[in-house]
């Protein structure tokens, strides 16, 4: 996980604990919303993900801000408004867009690196959203 996150703070220039946040933030996303059967390759894929997650995981399973309050009063759509709340937790922690799609984009690109890149496409791809700002 550290080599992942050294990687973003070299790459995308944001510091290290925007960095741990936003790879929380995206690897919540890729877990909670994705086809569970196409997504464990990838976050498996990543050294030390599954500890990671179980560490940052939030207090609660909170939606915050604007869109992650739409997302629970239509019911938890998923889908695009789950990632429309990742987004806005994103934005909530400090990146613009282009570090969203640059720490995305390197998750990716590191997963493809240390497994299958099949496997990893089909995990982006069953999550609607991603793909629009991973690749």
């Amino acid at each position: 996980m550290d080599e992942l996150i050294a990687r973003i703070v070299a790459k995308v220039g944001i510091d290290e604990a925007t960095a741990r946040q936003a790879v929380a933030i995206i690897l919540r996303f890729i877990e909670k919303d994705g086809d569970t059967e196409k997504v464990a390759p990838l976050i498996d894929a990543i050294p030390g993900s599954r500890q990671f997650l179980a560490e940052h995981a939030p207090e609660e399973e909170q939606k915050s801000g604007l869109f992650g309050g739409l997302g629970n009063m239509l019911g938890g759509l998923g889908g695009a408004m789950g990632a429309m709340a990742a987004l806005n937790q994103l934005t909530s922690a400090g990146l613009d867009i282009d570090q969203v799609k640059g720490t995305a984009h390197e998750i990716v690109g590191f997963a493809k690196e240390k497994t299958d890149p099949q496997q990893v496409d089909a995990a982006i791809s069953s999550i609607p959203g991603l793909s629009q700002i991973a690749i």
